[in-house]
């Protein structure tokens, strides 16, 4: 009976022997295949993470090109608004300041208009527009010795010799100081508006200590009434063209001396700055809207 009690326990203790190795290697299997799948795991989100990568750099690359594209487009747009047409054969005209030339236009009186067929038929109407609004001449118009001319687009002083200088001398006659005062008030009315000072002389020929020829002393009488109209009228400097144009655009023909003593002249141009002359006026209106 003992015996048979041992050898009962010695093969139950196999038995269960038994039964825990399957345990262990089942465990063992089931470890080796959860190692496998959290390596294929770390495979597939290293896979994952590249591609990702790859597709925030294309996103990335995409939002360069697409900034690129606003910049170039902000660019062309820039470049439109200054694009310049000719007016006539000399002045330019930018797409901005055609903008502000029409709001101008719109307030001019559409009989004005009729005639205006091109560009700058329309620039002429607003400027002369403007021009009759904000500048004044009357001052001037008293004396047989100055000449007065608004065309469409300039206002044009011609002041003879002989109220301004000396013969063969550049220096200012201090009696001209009143008319010089009188020409800053004009052009200082108008800010908008650049000036060009031109010396002319008659055709005979000059040269002395100071003056080497009609060039010269053309350049160096405009150049003194600029200096006089910056340092004593305060006009602004940068507005303020001294030009010479010696004998090469007379009046009348230089045969007599009546005829001379017209072609000595200075002649005060006051002309339009397109950008500021619309930009200013733009200003006023706003200024004067309740």
């Amino acid at each position: 009976m003992r015996k048979t009690i041992i050898l009962l326990s010695m093969s139950a203790l196999v038995m269960s022997s038994c039964v825990s190795k399957k345990k262990y290697l089942a465990l063992e299997q089931q470890y080796q295949d959860t190692k496998g799948n959290l390596q294929k795991t770390t495979l597939e989100k290293q896979e994952l993470e590249a591609k990702f990568a790859k597709i925030e750099k294309r996103v990335e690359n995409y939002n360069e090109k697409i900034n690129s594209l606003k910049n170039y487009n902000s660019t062309l747009q820039e470049e439109n608004n200054v694009k310049l047409d000719m007016i006539g054969n000399t002045a330019v005209i930018s797409n901005s300041m055609k903008e502000k030339m029409r709001a101008t236009l719109a307030k001019v009186d559409p009989a004005e208009l009729a005639n205006a067929k091109t560009l700058k038929d329309s620039m002429d109407v607003a400027i002369a527009h403007n021009l009759k609004k904000s500048i004044n001449t009357s001052d001037l118009e008293n004396s047989d010795d100055i000449n007065v001319d608004i065309d469409q687009t300039v206002v044009m002083i011609s002041v003879s010799d002989k109220l301004l200088f000396n013969t063969a001398s550049y220096k200012v006659k201090r009696k001209a100081y009143k008319l010089i005062q009188q020409l800053a008030n004009v052009i200082n009315s108008e800010p908008s508006m650049d000036v060009m000072i031109e010396g002319h002389t008659d055709s005979r020929g000059i040269r002395n200590a100071v003056v080497q020829d009609n060039w010269d002393l053309s350049v160096k009488r405009a150049t003194s009434i600029v200096r006089l109209l910056e340092k004593k009228y305060k006009v602004a400097p940068n507005r303020l063209i001294a030009a010479g144009r010696g004998s090469s655009m007379p009046l009348v023909e230089n045969n007599s001396a009546k005829n001379r003593a017209r072609n000595r002249r200075t002649r005060i141009v006051i002309l339009p700055n397109l950008d500021k002359f619309f930009g200013l006026m733009d200003v006023e209106e706003k200024t004067l809207q309740p």
